[in-house]
């Protein structure tokens, strides 16, 4: 997960956008020939299009602010990964 990046997603692209990425590169993933540390780059390019589309959320439903939005989803993240 890189904060940057998902901030970029987010100012850059709409939430239809990135959802219809990530069904491409989950497509792409399910391929035969798809090597283990190919799956590993589009794993981590999805997990940052999926905080973009979750920090989309926070500003567009909660009125958060950017930089709240990101403090929040990274909170989220460490905190799933604490437990």
């Amino acid at each position: 997960m890189k904060l940057p990046i998902i901030k970029h997603f987010q100012k850059n692209n709409e939430s239809q956008k990135l959802e219809h990425t990530i069904e491409v590169l989950e497509s792409f993933c399910e391929h035969r020939s798809v090597k283990e540390h190919e799956m590993d780059v589009v794993g981590e390019i999805i997990t940052n299009i999926a905080g973009a589309i979750e920090m989309d959320k926070l500003i567009k439903d909660k009125g958060m602010s950017e930089k709240d939005a990101a403090n929040t989803f990274a909170k989220r993240v460490l905190g799933s990964i604490d437990q």
